[in-house]
């Protein structure tokens, strides 16, 4: 089990990271607004601007679910059940909560869960 004084710790990276993600979030989603309001002279100009709205799209949406993960994890900390696997409900090692703070499962439990997802 967690002591009071992990679960602060782990509230507060959660909290920074959630702040650092919504900043993110924001510069990207400007940024992306911006390309669209350049003028391209060329091919080789949308081209490059394309390749990079691209790469930044792909960012957006692995920084979003890392938020929508984060979130969960803040409730779960509500809730008294920050840490528990949600498939076999054993305690997840701290030492994976160290290295992913809004790990969901165990690592038994992630191996099978990506299994099955794939």
């Amino acid at each position: 089990m967690l002591t009071e004084i992990e679960l602060n710790d782990f509230q507060n990276k959660l909290l920074d990271r959630r702040v650092q993600i919504e900043k993110n979030l924001r510069g990207t989603t400007l940024e992306l607004e911006g390309m669209r309001e350049l003028e391209l002279n060329d091919e080789g100009d949308y081209a490059a601007a394309s390749a990079e709205t691209i790469v930044d799209s792909a960012i957006l949406v692995q920084q979003r679910k890392e938020l929508n993960e984060i979130e969960l994890a803040l409730d779960k900390i509500k809730a008294g059940s920050f840490g528990i696997c949600e498939m076999c409900e054993e305690p997840i090692a701290k030492e994976r909560l160290a290295v992913k703070n809004f790990a969901r499962f165990c690592i038994t439990c992630r191996e099978i869960n990506e299994k099955e997802t794939k």
